[in-house]
């Protein structure tokens, strides 16, 4: 069953992030975009009911996420946001930003690793 349909403030806040990546966001961008990822294609800042995640392999039904320092802080909303999604029916992925500047590579390994075990034949 597909997530709820997002309201035009939601689809608003997507334009404003798909022009303004975190540098982490815009350097993993850099690797999905470049179809590194086997051939499935990614969607960023995509819109998911009532949130909005960073990377989604709708296909896959993956979703990768990034996050900085602020989530320190937020633990109990990232908790709810990706029981929703795994209600969903998506695999949720979360990487540091530090892990993706300093090395994207592995991160993509990761992700790799994870699009394999997930991605219908």
């Amino acid at each position: 069953m597909p997530p709820p349909k997002t309201t035009p403030s939601i689809q608003s806040r997507v334009r404003e992030m798909r022009h303004e990546p975190t540098e982490a966001e815009a350097r993993l961008w850099s690797q999905l975009r470049a179809h590194r990822t086997n051939g499935i294609h990614f969607r960023r800042q995509h819109p998911m009911g009532p949130y909005i995640v960073d990377f989604c392999a709708v296909q896959s039904k993956l979703i990768i996420e990034v996050d900085g320092s602020g989530h320190l802080e937020q633990e109990e909303y990232d908790h709810q946001r990706t029981e929703f999604l795994e209600m969903n029916g998506y695999r949720v992925l979360r990487f540091w930003n530090n892990e993706v500047m300093g090395d994207v590579e592995t991160v993509m390994g990761v992700i790799l690793e994870m699009l394999e075990r997930t991605t219908p034949p």
